[in-house]
């Protein structure tokens, strides 16, 4: 599996929120994309997920175009992603959440689940157990029937990233994914991410917490102002001067 961005922009009347973007996130690997606020990191996520199209350049899964794909035939083809802004069903349970990030894997049509037909229960009950399952990796089994609303902004965020599991992705894209989590929790996502790549599978993660990106990452990508200014391993971003002056200014 390789994600491959060559020259990606994406404009806003005059505002360039990416410009030129390049660079690849290949299986296995931990990706992460850094850059003060307002570098454009999101709106990247968004361009490759199909929430906006590019402006110019192209993107890329295995050698197949998907910028100008909607987003559930990007997401058919292996791509799930959390949000900055948690977008759950607060109604729902956290196990009926995360079964909803299953529908791409169900094979019984509509018609079968609206006449309660055998086959369909025998998929839902299936789908129950494997959100269950996706539930206790991310350490939330105990709280799988507890309506979202109910749940704190942590668990909401280890909901969201087990619900993009659930989707059993190529390409998993984490934006924030430890956002208001304390430092065990934190860990423990850490440890999660590391895990998923372990089992072959991609991801792409922002985050703003830049010693864990350094302690988890395998390569890092850097915006700045919607401009790559920086590629490599974690220790080769540690030193590199446009990083340092992008994070800490022209006098640092």
């Amino acid at each position: 599996m390789t994600l491959a961005l060559e020259s990606v922009s994406r404009a806003f009347g005059g505002v360039r929120a990416v410009d030129d973007a390049s660079f690849k996130v290949e299986a296995g690997e931990v990706h992460g994309l850094i850059g003060p606020n307002g570098a454009g990191k999101t709106t990247l996520l968004n361009l490759i997920s199909g929430l906006l199209e590019p402006t110019g350049g192209a993107i890329s899964l295995d050698g197949r175009r998907i910028d100008r794909l909607p987003p559930h035939r990007i997401a058919a083809l292996g791509i799930a992603r959390t949000y900055q802004n948690i977008r759950l069903f607060c109604a729902l349970s956290a196990a009926d959440n995360v079964m909803v990030g299953q529908h791409l894997r169900r094979k019984a049509p509509f018609w079968q689940a609206l006449l309660m037909l055998p086959s369909s229960r025998r998929e839902r009950q299936r789908a129950r157990a494997a959100s269950e399952a996706v539930l206790q990796r991310v350490g939330m089994s105990e709280r799988a029937q507890s309506q979202a609303w109910m749940l704190s902004y942590g668990e909401q965020r280890r909901v969201e990233i087990a619900r993009a599991l659930a989707a059993e992705p190529k390409l998993l894209l984490l934006d924030e994914p430890t956002a208001g989590m304390n430092p065990p929790e934190a860990a423990a996502v850490a440890r999660l991410v590391r895990d998923v790549a372990r089992e072959g599978r991609a991801v792409l993660l922002i985050e703003h917490n830049v010693r864990l990106v350094m302690e988890l990452c395998d390569r890092v990508t850097v915006l700045n102002f919607g401009k790559v200014i920086a590629r490599g391993t974690p220790a080769e971003i540690a030193r590199d001067p446009a990083v340092v002056t992008a994070y800490l200014g022209e006098g640092a």
